[in-house]
Parts: C-alpha cells; sequence; structure tokens
C-alpha cells in the first residue's frame, strides 16, 4: 500500500508543509522525520470504520452498522417490504423469488417464478402482498401469510403487460409492456405500476375482482423507473430515455419537473419539506447499451433490455459512469448537490434533512445533506446495495453479489481502523498529531515487516505521551473508538526511517567509449549502446529515478566509460566515489569521487596498458549527519586497457622469378614480418602494394589469438617491369590500436 504524506493546514505551518510535501513524493529528500497523514473523505475512505460515519469534511464521527441478517439462495435482492410487525419480503432475482423473513425464524420461500426477476414487492392496504415479475411483465397478488409456497400457476395475476387489449390500457398495434420497475399504492388503496418498453403508469383496484388496468399515464421515454407521492397527493416519477422527473395530477396529466442531464433516474424521494430528491445515472450521448443475456430458472433463456443501472447490477462491462443527485423544490430552480464517479446510487430514503443514498456499485450508504455535505455511513459485505425498507427499528437493505439482507441500526461500538503505512523501510514511529476539536475518542497503533496485518504483527498499544508505542517496522497502522459523542478529524503520524544502507545492483566497465556529454567531438563520432549485462539475462535493473535502457556513448578507443545502477530503501540522496586496482595489486586507488551521476568516462592514456577492475562504492553522506551514513559497493569483472599499438618488425620483401609467357616474364612478391603487443593478442592485419588497395592477410597458421605473429606474404607483382616496389603493411591488436611499418625493394634479377 501508498503511504499518503499530506499537510493538515489547521495543525502545521506553511513552511512545514512545503517540507513535508516536498519529502512526500518518494522520501527521497534528507533523512528527516515524515509526517503520514489522513484528513481528508478520500484517505479515510481507504480505511475500515465500524460504527463509524466519515464525513466529507473529513471527521469521524458515530455511525450506524449494518448486521447482515440473512444470505439468500439468489443473486440480487431487488426490492424489500415489511409490515407493521417487522415481517420482511424480498423480491429476488436468479433465481427469482418472493421470501418472508419473520424475526427469529428461517426464510420462507413464498413464491417462486420461472421468471427472470421479482423486480418489486409491495404491501397492499389490504394486507396483500404484491409481487412484480421481469421480463413477463405480470404483477401477482400473495397471501402474505400463507403456510405453504404459492405456485406461480396458482397466483392471482393483478396485471398482466401482455394480456392488455384495446379496451383496457394499450390501442391496437401498440408494442406491449414487458417491463414493471416499481410499484405504488395511493390512498384510495389503488396499485399503480411503473411500466417500460414502451414507458407508462398502469393503474388497477385490487378489490374490484377482475377489474382491468388502465393507462394512467403515458410517456415517450423508454421506461419510467421509479415512483414516489408527493404531500399534494401527486405521483412523482422518474424516466430512463431522457432522464426525466414528472409531476402527474390525479388526472393522469404529466408535468416534466426536470430533465436531468443524465439519461436515467433511478430514484425519486420525496421529504418532509416538500423537497424532491433524483439520482441520475449514465451518458445521454451513448446509445443504448446492447441486450443482456440474462438466465432465468431451469432451461428458459430470455433477452431483455434493461436500463444501465440494472446492466450494471447483472455485471455487464458497460457500466454507468458515476451519479448526480439533484434536489428539486417548488418555486426554485434544480440545484446539483452531490455527485460521484464512482457510485451508482439505486434506491434513495429521504430524511429530515435529506436523503440516504444506496450505492449500486460499491456496497455503501450514504447520508447526504440538503446542502450537499455527505457522510459514508456504513459499508455493505456485499458489491451492490439495491434497495431500502424500514421495519420501525432498523433500515432493511437488500444487496446484489451476493444477494443479502442487512439491517442498518445501532453499532455496539464505534471503531475506525486506518489504511496501512508503507515506510518503504523499517521505521521508528514517533508523536501522533490529531487534529484540534477532536474530543471523545482513544487511538492505538501497531506496526509489523509484512503488509498483511494479520501476520506477525505487534498488538495494538494506545499511545504514550501522545506518541506511539508500537516497535519500529516497516508497516504501521492506527485505530480509534469513539466514545458517546465523540469525533476525530485528521490524524498525523510522525516517523523516522532507519537508515538502511545504499545498494549498487548492477555495474559495467566498457573500454573504447565516452560519454557524448565529456565527447568534444561527438557529432562525427560512432555511437555506443552500454547496458548493464543483466540486461541479457532478462533481468531488469531499476536505478533511483532510471531504468535500464542502453546509455548510448561514442566509441572512442582512448576512453573508458563505467555505468551503474543504485537503489536506496529510504530514498537517500546518494554520491558515488570509483576506484581502481590492477592485476596483481591489493590496494584501491581513488579514480573520481562526489559522483552525483551513475555514469563517468575517464581518458585511458593516462593509465599504464595492463588488466583492471573497478569499485563503485555509493554513500548516503548527503542525507546523514557526518558518523551516521553509510555505503554500499560492487566490483567489476576485470577489463583491459590497451592504448599502445602493436609493433611491426623484421619485415622484408623480394622478388621472386615467375612464370614467362613470350617477351614477358612475371615476378612474384614474397614477404615475411613480425607483430607484436604487449598487452592484447594481435587481431588482424593488412597490406599494400604500391599504395594499391589494402588487403587482408593471415598469420602462419590462420588464426590470430597471440600476443606475438608472424606472417608470410607471396603475391604476383602486377606490374612485370623491373623497379622500386613499395610494400606497406599494419597490425591492429584487440582495441584498433594500429602499428604499421614499410620497405622498399627492387626488381627481380
Amino acid at each position: 500500500m501508498v503511504a499518503s504524506f499530506v499537510c493538515i493546514s489547521r495543525r502545521i505551518s506553511t513552511p512545514m508543509c512545503a517540507a513535508l510535501l516536498t519529502c512526500a513524493a518518494s522520501l527521497a529528500c534528507a533523512q528527516n522525520t515524515h509526517l503520514w497523514t489522513q484528513s481528508r473523505f478520500e484517505e479515510f475512505e481507504k480505511g475500515t470504520p465500524q460504527g463509524v460515519s466519515v464525513g466529507s469534511d473529513g471527521r469521524l464521527h458515530e455511525g450506524p452498522v449494518a448486521h447482515e441478517r440473512l444470505t439468500t439462495p439468489s443473486t440480487f435482492v431487488w426490492s424489500v417490504a415489511v409490515d407493521k410487525v417487522g415481517t420482511a419480503y424480498l423480491g429476488t432475482g436468479a433465481p427469482a423469488t418472493v421470501l418472508r423473513v419473520e424475526k427469529g425464524a428461517k426464510p420462507f420461500t413464498l413464491f417462486e417464478t420461472k421468471d427472470v426477476s421479482v423486480q418489486a414487492v409491495r404491501l397492499g392496504p389490504d394486507g396483500a402482498l404484491y409481487a412484480a415479475t421481469l421480463s413477463s411483465g405480470k404483477v401477482y397478488r400473495l397471501d402474505a401469510h400463507a403456510s405453504a409456497k404459492i405456485e406461480e400457476g396458482k397466483a392471482t395475476v393483478v396485471f398482466d403487460a401482455a394480456k392488455l387489449d384495446a379496451d383496457g390500457a394499450a390501442d391496437k398495434g401498440e408494442a406491449k409492456t414487458h417491463y414493471i420497475w416499481d410499484l405504488t399504492f395511493d390512498a384510495q388503496g389503488r396499485l399503480y405500476i411503473a411500466t417500460g418498453g414502451p414507458a407508462g403508469v398502469y393503474r388497477v383496484d385490487p378489490a374490484k375482482p377482475g377489474a382491468k388496468a388502465e393507462a394512467f399515464f403515458k410517456s415517450d421515454e423508454q421506461h419510467i423507473r421509479t415512483l414516489a407521492w408527493d404531500a399534494k397527493g401527486d405521483l412523482i416519477a422518474g424516466s430512463d430515455g431522457s432522464g426525466l422527473v414528472y409531476r402527474i395530477g390525479p388526472d393522469g396529466k404529466g408535468y416534466v419537473l426536470f430533465e436531468a442531464p443524465r439519461r436515467e433516474i433511478t430514484s425519486v424521494a420525496v421529504a418532509g419539506d416538500g423537497t424532491i430528491y433524483a439520482s441520475s445515472v449514465g451518458d445521454k450521448s451513448r446509445n443504448p447499451l446492447p441486450p443482456l443475456p440474462v438466465q432465468g430458472v431451469a432451461t428458459v433463456t430470455i433477452t431483455i433490455v434493461q436500463p444501465g443501472s440494472l446492466q450494471a447490477a447483472n455485471a455487464s462491462a458497460s457500466v454507468p459512469e458515476g451519479t448526480e443527485l439533484y434536489a428539486l423544490r417548488e418555486g426554485q430552480a434544480p440545484r446539483k448537490i452531490w455527485a460521484a464517479k464512482d457510485d451508482i446510487v439505486y434506491a434513495l430514503k429521504a430524511e429530515k434533512n435529506g436523503v440516504l443514498a444506496l450505492s449500486g456499485n460499491r456496497g455503501h450508504v450514504l447520508r447526504i445533506a440538503a446542502d450537499g455535505s455527505f457522510a459514508d455511513v456504513a459499508h455493505l459485505e456485499a458489491q451492490q446495495g439495491l434497495s431500502f425498507a424500514a421495519d420501525g427499528v432498523d433500515l432493511l437493505i437488500g444487496t446484489g453479489n451476493t444477494g443479502k439482507l442487512f439491517a442498518l441500526g445501532a453499532a455496539e461500538k464505534h471503531e475506525y481502523a486506518s489504511d496501512v503505512l508503507d515506510a518503504g523501510a523499517v521505521a521508528r514511529f514517533g508523536r501522533v498529531e490529531i487534529e484540534p476539536g477532536s474530543n471523545g475518542y482513544e487511538l492505538w497503533t501497531r506496526s509489523g515487516n509484512v503488509e498483511q496485518p494479520t501476520r506477525g504483527w505487534s498488538e495494538w498499544a494506545l499511545l504514550k505521551d501522545s506518541a506511539a508505542a508500537s516497535p519500529a517496522g516497516r508497516f504501521f497502522q492506527w485505530k480509534t473508538a469513539l466514545r458517546a459523542g465523540g469525533s476525530i478529524g485528521g490524524v498525523g503520524v510522525n516517523f523516522l526511517p532507519v537508515n538502511a544502507a545504499p545498494v549498487v545492483d548492477d555495474l559495467v566497465v566498457v573500454p573504447g567509449a565516452r560519454l557524448a556529454s565529456q565527447n568534444a567531438a561527438a557529432a562525427q563520432a560512432q555511437t555506443v549502446n552500454i547496458a548493464f549485462p543483466s540486461a541479457n539475462q532478462g533481468v531488469t535493473v531499476t536505478m533511483d529515478g532510471g531504468t535500464s535502457t542502453p546509455l548510448p556513448a561514442q566509441k572512442d578507443r582512448t576512453a573508458v566509460t563505467v555505468r551503474w545502477a543504485t537503489h536506496d530503501d529510504n530514498g537517500d540522496d546518494l554520491t558515488y566515489a570509483l576506484y581502481l586496482r590492477g592485476d596483481g595489486e591489493h590496494v584501491w586507488r581513488l579514480l573520481k569521487d562526489d559522483l552525483t551521476d551513475k555514469a563517468y568516462s575517464f581518458d585511458a592514456t593516462l593509465i599504464p596498458d595492463g588488466g583492471y577492475e573497478i569499485k563503485v562504492v555509493a554513500s548516503d553522506a548527503p542525507a546523514h549527519t557526518p558518523g551516521e551514513a553509510l555505503t554500499g559497493e560492487k566490483v567489476s569483472e576485470r577489463f583491459e586497457i590497451d592504448t599502445t599499438p602493436p609493433v611491426v618488425s623484421a619485415l622484408a620483401a623480394n622478388l621472386e622469378p615467375g612464370d614467362c609467357t613470350g617477351a614477358e616474364c612475371k615476378a612474384t612478391v614474397h614477404a615475411s614480418f613480425d607483430a607484436e603487443d604487449a598487452t592484447s593478442p594481435v587481431a588482424h592485419a593488412e597490406y599494400s602494394l604500391d599504395a594499391g588497395p589494402w588487403k587482408f592477410v593471415a598469420p602462419v597458421g590462420g588464426l590470430s589469438d597471440s600476443k606475438r605473429e608472424h606472417y608470410e606474404l607471396r603475391v604476383p607483382l602486377p606490374d612485370a617491369k623491373p623497379g622500386e616496389h613499395l610494400l606497406t603493411v599494419r597490425v591492429y591488436d584487440r582495441y584498433e590500436n594500429v602499428g604499421a611499418a614499410k620497405t622498399v625493394f627492387g626488381a627481380a634479377k
């Protein structure tokens, strides 16, 4: 985990803050004390709250806790309804069922269908339970207290989208509705049904046996996703398509209160003061999401097109991009009071001064005030939060992935454990700074040398004189417990990494190369790439702020270039010294010190030819007081310096008579010479006759593998005329030093 280094401006002076921020990036400043702070909402969200709410102002307060009541066999709990005695009814998907959950009793499967999901469950004024299925578009009336499971074929259907006829709600030739998203009852006990494909609201009176559904409201949107009542008895509806919020009067006429910038209104809630809250998701600029294949129970496979938020819940790759929450008040312009890039809100529940919002992709419960301030009040042990219902004591929450039922209620304890600090090296921990205004808390710390706190860490220890009492370690964590009325703001931990010696990871010496910055004739010189030996073995060498990328240099036989790679666990600034030792020597002699770069070229002509080794010594002295600095070193492989050319000796040449044809006779040049180098083997030799082109000549025996080689040469003389001739030879050693000689010889007798 990566430590967060942020100054708490209310506690730390500006110069000190600037210094800490300078060190924060990689701990690459001097070995000063560092400060790790958590003071912002985003930082506190990385921790683990239990009965603690995390406020947008960067403070921790007492909060509720989500207790798991039930894990269902289904993947989703789409809807929850609760009766007066606290019995909960769950509408689930995959498989699609209605579960009855009585307090203190095992869950009972009240109803099961081969459809994709039971999308909504509501208790009617008549005491019956109403369940809407997707994608058949049916609403069933169920005996909520039945002692045996109700068979799908025997359940009473009060609404069937597929059977709407011209005398009822749909005109002839009109596409039939098959999706039901929400249910609600009015004061007269009539049932209102939010549908999609096409969008509309239908009304049916369950008290009248055989009553047909009527089209209460029609819309040109794709879906009506959510319903709520306001204090005037008007129906508030949110759509998917253009992101509309309607107010629908008793006469079924709708008025658009608001068009959101987003495509889908996932939930609406009406507060006691008349404020309408609406959550919106999705991007209008994109085409509707593609059909999503959903596997039902048994062998039924159905393809449905769902709103974007439902696609997200079904693990589609096309996830709506965050949520925007709007507050609508009569006579006022709509206000965006909250937005989040990573949260998809599925459900809202109005409160006295705002709403509770259920995150459908992160399993968080958020309390959002009318002024836009917010707090993360609970985390669910499920991927998605989908539905709300109140049982008079707790707030029940249905979740997806997996399908569970949680009760959000009072917590017995209010604790928060921070994120884990990785100090990068073993560190000592000191004073813990708490933001002024914090009260009613206790704070503990613990430390360890493995990232997971469950493996061999120290025990939790209370602060001692405002300082951490935990032993030195690489990893660190703090925990707080809030008493009644307590709260805590930013927390800063001072720590000092224990000094670790720098490490020289790799070292390469390249004779015959000079760094471009040190070569005045770089533009005319050939390029040499200086790479570490480990690069040829598939090993990546990472240096301080660098990589193992080959370093370009220029060919220069009079130079030697050294390159090295280092790291320091503390991120200290380092300096380097180079030492040289020849074959048979025992003392390292300083070549260059106080280097800050990790490559250096030097003049090879200043050093006698021979075999050598170079040692690089890295020191963290710039970051430490004298006596506390540490060093690391590495010795190179043996290399040779050879700047002296080979010597050509015993060069002799003469002409030998050749074959005669007619009046002319061709002669043969016979020459011999020796070549010797003091340091390296002779590599190859060439000759030129009468200033002609250079031609290769092999030594006697054919192999050039010794410091001394002998050459014999017999070639026809191109010009048969008598006279003086010139033979020039040149010899190269392994390091491309060249020695030359010439001789003049006469015509054959």
